[in-house]
């Protein structure tokens, strides 16, 4: 991917965004907006009041925001407020402000397994890495489908009726002749064999082909699985409403007991294996909150602009506060500064053309919750109407990497994945406005770190909706006690700030919405 460097000065300079006047445009000429206020809006995001509201935000007196915990309570009504303060308007009657999300927390379920009569051990022979409700299972067979890929370019649920059943999955995805992997057609595993996303997809794909439950057999990953979750450790997922669905990781032994040719079949058949399964959850069930506000569109009031950002932390451990402060403080208080511009704007009578939603979701932590539920279960705004999510995770300090280079740079992620055209106007606006090096480094398909699914975008993303993730790279302080406010940068938050503003606000003005032209 080609990258463009604006650099003005020695390396470490910072040029304010707004200070540009450079006219562009993307490929397809279309001149990026030309209303002057953009500049005048921009302005008033300052590092001053970022700053200020940071030093809150991340305060001891917020205990590290755990979702569900006193902490994230103070949080969301301090955004509340806030909200009412500016005089932006709830996304939700009656003022509420408040998107409920129901959620479970789980202790070690108790989990009874036995196949061909045999009784097998939790923890030694299988993990529940799902969180489900209790049920029992009983079948005279379960079906094998090898690699339990269901895509386009290749699916082993062909021809295959899975609803209801149990199904057995390895590892891995399958090559041709030529020793090249089916799906990518090169020598690059695709996301049906990283373990990150390999995990998620082959649940997704068995439980969307209408499976009860799932043995999936990943040797290599059984003891990781175990100490993720083979303890509560602060567990949390959506209560699930669609119906009972079991996922376990199995060993090699309890895999050779229902199939002893696991490792070389890639056939897929009904195997006449008795399984019962006897689960019990022993899960608590409470409520969280994502915090909706938006400022309806003055033109197209019925398309909207998501910019994201996570409201929870760690919490405190060993009785330590972990604050938070640039996981995702900064990305909080960059929302409540945009929001801020955003309403000035209107009060100028220069108001968006379209409507632009201020989304603070809960539980990311916990596997990106507040944002599934709200893509999944309970869009507050049709998904079918919403142009893109901007999501800011991160983006108030330096990646050590980075610290010899210039400084005044910002992780993307995600930009041309879905919409060529909202990659052209990022570039185009950081050209005009603030001429920050915009890296690349960790949207590469096979990069190992795979950020791309590991922020609240990614359930934007996977619903073909066009996002850009806003990324300042981990450091030594990441998921610590030590991700404290004095240690943000505050006019690289400022800069980057002004940027993701810019962004939205021509994205919130254009003529025409932007083009998803690699839709997945």
């Amino acid at each position: 991917m080609k990258k463009f460097l604006f650099l003005i000065g020695i390396s470490t300079a910072l040029v304010a965004c707004g200070s540009s006047q450079k006219k562009n445009t993307t490929s397809n000429n279309t001149i990026i907006s030309e209303k002057s206020d953009a500049t005048t809006y921009a302005n008033s995001i300052t590092e001053a009041e970022l700053k200020e509201m940071l030093y809150t935000y991340a305060s001891d007196e917020f205990e590290g925001r755990e979702t569900g915990q006193p902490g994230q309570k103070k949080a969301v009504e301090y955004l509340k407020n806030h909200y009412i303060d500016l005089g932006v308007a709830s996304a939700l009657a009656n003022d509420k402000y408040f998107q409920t999300v129901p959620l479970q927390t789980l202790k070690t379920p108790s989990v009874s397994l036995t196949v061909n009569g045999k009784n097998y051990e939790g923890l030694e022979d299988f993990v529940s890495v799902n969180l489900s409700p209790d049920g029992k299972i009983n079948t005279e067979d379960i079906v094998y489908v090898a690699y339990g890929i269901d895509d386009e370019k290749y699916s082993n649920y062909e021809g295959l009726d899975v609803k209801g059943k149990v199904v057995l999955i390895k590892a891995g995805e399958p090559k041709n002749t030529d020793g090249e992997y089916i799906i990518s057609g090169s020598s690059t595993t695709s996301k049906w064999s990283n373990f990150r996303q390999e995990f998620a997809a082959k649940r997704d794909a068995a439980k969307n082909n209408g499976a009860k439950a799932v043995l999936f057999y990943n040797p290599e990953n059984f003891h990781f699985a175990v100490r993720r979750y083979g303890s509560p450790s602060g567990r949390m997922d959506l209560i699930e409403t669609k119906g009972d669905f079991y996922y376990f990781m199995i060993t090699n032994e309890l895999a050779k007991a229902i199939h002893s040719d696991i490792e070389k079949s890639d056939e897929t058949k009904t195997l006449a294996a008795s399984i019962a399964i006897d689960y019990k959850n022993d899960g608590e069930i409470f409520d969280s909150e994502n915090v909706v506000a938006f400022i309806e569109g003055s033109e197209k009031p019925e398309e909207y602009i998501v910019i994201s950002a996570h409201l929870d932390h760690e919490g405190i451990k060993d009785g330590e506060v972990y604050n938070g402060a640039d996981d995702d403080g900064s990305g909080t208080v960059a929302i409540l500064e945009i929001a801020e511009a955003f309403k000035k704007a209107v009060k100028d009578g220069k108001g968006p053309k379209r409507s632009v939603v201020f989304l603070h979701v809960t539980a990311e932590e916990k596997g990106l919750l507040g944002s599934r539920y709200y893509t999944d279960v309970d869009p507050i705004f049709p998904l079918e109407k919403t142009v893109a999510n901007l999501n800011i995770d991160m983006i108030g300090r330096t990646d050590p990497k980075r610290k010899k280079t210039n400084r005044n740079y910002l992780y993307l992620i995600g930009s041309d994945k879905l919409s060529t055209e909202l990659h052209e106007i990022s570039e185009a606006v950081n050209s005009k406005y603030c001429n920050i090096d915009l890296d690349y480094t960790f949207n590469a398909d096979n990069d190992p770190n795979r950020f791309y699914y590991r922020s609240d975008h990614y359930n934007f993303a996977k619903n073909n909706i066009p996002v850009i993730f806003y990324f300042n790279g981990t450091h030594e302080d990441y998921h610590k006690p030590g991700d404290t406010p004095d240690k943000i940068q505050y006019d690289l938050l400022e800069n980057r700030t002004r940027l993701i503003f810019h962004t939205a606000w021509e994205l919130a003005n254009r003529d025409k919405k932007i083009i998803v032209d690699k839709a997945k």
